[in-house]
């Protein structure tokens, strides 16, 4: 597989996952640590598992990993939901990590999708 570093969607993954500490660093409070822990975990595992699926050398292993990605996106954008629906996060916090998410989600979308079609089977069961 190629250096994962070189993929734009792990470079935005990462810089999610970076300001999605920050953000909850700010919020760390007793009553929304354990969100605040959750939402850290699900917005690191998206890049997490963009590097791991690319150290194997298969592709569909590598569409496997992308999907736990995507699974992660997901969680991700719950936690940040979630954290200002209670008030737990700002509005401006919110408004610059929810477009991200949703970037990151698509890109990760369309690289499965490419890396299905490589496979030869774009309805590949993972």
């Amino acid at each position: 597989m190629a250096d994962f570093r070189k993929l734009r969607v792990w470079q935005a993954a990462h810089e999610l996952g970076v300001e999605v500490e920050r953000v909850a660093q700010g919020m760390r409070h007793s009553r929304t640590r354990a969100l605040c822990d959750q939402m850290s975990r699900s917005a690191m595992s998206i890049s997490a598992n963009i590097a791991e699926g690319s150290g194997h050398e298969s592709q569909r292993e590598f569409a496997r990993y992308l999907q736990y990605a995507i699974a992660s996106s997901s969680e991700t954008e719950g936690h940040i939901r979630m954290a200002r629906d209670i008030n737990s996060m700002s509005y401006a916090d919110f408004e610059n990590l929810m477009p991200r998410v949703v970037s990151v989600r698509r890109q990760l979308c369309a690289l499965t999708r490419c890396v299905r079609d490589r496979v030869g089977n774009a309805s590949l069961t993972l």
